[in-house]
């Protein structure tokens, strides 16, 4: 899946949830959620963008709406440079044809990071649907992951500038964080970069 656009050149969300094809018949759903969430790391196959993920999740993981965020997902399926090594899920409620569970992750910017997802089943497939949020947050791991990824991505940030957006995360609120990071909107990391640029030319 794509890169979360310019303005984050490592893959917070598209890259972690990489969207892979699910197992099928004979499982009961907790089983199917598990392997869904599961498998999402490590997919190649583009049309797996729309196979196990609503629009509502490709908007969110690509920040960006409609057609874009699809052919966003699609022409980066096979970048998996940033993927965790392994995720661990827990706490898996299902309701009918809704379905919430804990993700924990090894490995990439989110590594010991753990993040609360919802899946929907349509047509007897549960797909991602949203990730709505921190359920356990280490947030100095997270500032120094940015920090380190910032530097390192296709079009790296100066260091200060790395350095300037680390110090935001550090200085956020949990909700503020999740509001960056994954609240699926490209403009709170705008104004952080255009905050830090503004403040390193004085």
């Amino acid at each position: 899946m794509r890169k979360l656009q310019l303005l984050l050149p490592f893959a917070l969300l598209a890259l972690i949830f990489g969207l892979a094809a699910c197992g099928g018949g004979g499982e009961d759903d907790e089983d199917r959620v598990v392997e869904v969430i599961e498998t999402t790391v490590s997919s190649t196959d583009p049309a797996d963008c729309k196979a196990l993920a609503t629009q509502k999740f490709l908007e969110q993981t690509e920040f960006s709406e409609g057609p874009e965020a699809v052919k966003g997902c699609e022409e980066d399926a096979k970048d998996t440079e940033n993927n965790p090594d392994s995720v661990e899920v827990s706490k898996v409620e299902i309701d009918g044809s809704k379905a919430t569970a804990d993700v924990a992750f090894t490995g990439n910017d989110f590594d010991g990071q753990t993040l609360s997802v919802a899946l929907v089943e349509e047509d007897g497939d549960w797909k991602m649907d949203e990730i709505t949020g921190f359920a356990e947050f280490d947030q100095e791991k997270l500032a120094t992951a940015l920090e380190e990824s910032l530097q390192s991505g296709e079009e790296p940030f100066e260091k200060d500038l790395a350095v300037c957006f680390a110090e935001v995360i550090r200085d956020s609120s949990k909700s503020e964080v999740e509001e960056i990071v994954i609240g699926g909107s490209s403009q709170p990391i705008a104004e952080i970069v255009e905050g830090c640029s503004q403040g390193l030319k004085q």
